[in-house]
């Protein structure tokens, strides 16, 4: 797939939504084709972002001529990504604005999982469609995961990158420091973390330096009231999270409880999701109307940002496009929500 193949214009538009919270604001970002036809259930898109960076900074640097976003509006997709609060151009909770030591860890996923659906809910006004697909990257699988087992029946498809789920071993993201309302983010030293397990002569080949480069900007950008040159603000909530439920054999969601199709996605040198991790999902998503993993050769947990990101979007593009098996669409379509 070429970024380039299209010539056709994207709409771009930015909205703040109410959350269920009041004077908490959630942004959402959409794209989509100016020749776009009806928006459907089947041609409609969620992005959900993970514990450290906002969708922006995941899901729309262009690079190499196109974002992630980009690419899925070419194809034919009305996409859509949220901010949970506390990240991106979602409101930031007053906590943030003091030390993040005197208060507890902010936006939970369970937390996370409820602006997941405000957004869905009002996508789904807007659009006038009855469910939608939600793509969701690391911390951001925990979070459509639980959203996905209360409220099924607004699912079309999942697909989760990177998903993190149960581990007998640390995890990267904690680290045993002191668990607190929010953490600083220093962008650039995140590259050290982004090549990690990524062998030496790789690391050009796997990050182009330009592409840090504008990755870094954008990422900056999207915390400008930020204390710390150079750095970000992101909630303490996932840290808790991993901690009191990954580290603790304690699911924040049923994998069996989903019954949508599901897709999963991960690359070879992924130093914050293990293959053993993504097998363990996989084996108990055994009520998804049918479920598929693809494993990336040569990619980091930052896959979507890389060289190699065709293959993760060839891979999910080509899965939310594909029709369902009518025998499995329906024993599925009349699942209802769950939980």
């Amino acid at each position: 797939m070429n970024a380039n193949a299209s010539t056709v214009a994207l709409l771009s538009d930015t909205y703040l939504i109410d959350s269920d919270t009041a004077d908490i604001r959630l942004q959402l970002r959409r794209r989509r084709r100016s020749d776009m036809g009806r928006a459907n259930s089947s041609n409609t898109l969620m992005l959900m972002h993970g514990a450290t960076f906002p969708s922006e900074s995941l899901f729309d640097v262009p690079v190499d001529g196109a974002s992630f976003m980009d690419v899925l509006a070419t194809a034919g997709f009305d996409v859509w990504a949220v901010d949970a609060r506390g990240y991106g151009g979602s409101t930031r909770p007053a906590e943030m604005a003091a030390p993040p030591d005197i208060s507890p860890p902010l936006t939970s996923a369970r937390v996370a999982a409820r602006d997941l659906a405000s957004a869905v809910e009002h996508v789904l006004a807007e659009n006038d469609i009855e469910r939608l697909s939600v793509v969701a990257m690391s911390w951001g699988g925990s979070v459509a995961g639980i959203y996905a087992e209360r409220h099924g029946k607004y699912i079309e498809k999942l697909v989760l990158v990177a998903p993190l789920w149960l581990s007998n071993r640390p995890l990267r993201i904690d680290a045993g420091q002191p668990l607190t309302a929010w953490r600083p983010i220093p962008v650039d030293a995140f590259r050290e973390a982004w090549l990690a397990g990524v062998p030496g002569d790789r690391h050009e080949a796997v990050l182009p330096p330009s592409w840090f480069e504008r990755w870094s900007a954008v990422t900056k950008a999207t915390d400008p009231n930020a204390a710390e040159p150079g750095a970000i603000r992101a909630p303490g909530g996932a840290i808790q999270d991993v901690r009191e439920h990954w580290l603790a054999n304690r699911p924040l969601y049923d994998p069996s409880a989903i019954t949508a199709p599901v897709l999963l996605v991960r690359a070879e040198w992924d130093q914050d999701v293990r293959i053993d991790m993504i097998q363990d999902l996989f084996k108990r998503l055994d009520n998804a109307a049918y479920r598929r993993w693809v494993e990336i050769g040569e990619g980091t947990h930052m896959i979507l940002m890389e060289p190699g990101r065709w293959q993760a979007f060839d891979a999910i593009i080509g899965f939310l496009k594909e029709p369902l098996h009518p025998l499995r669409e329906s024993s599925w379509s009349t699942a209802g929500t769950v939980g």
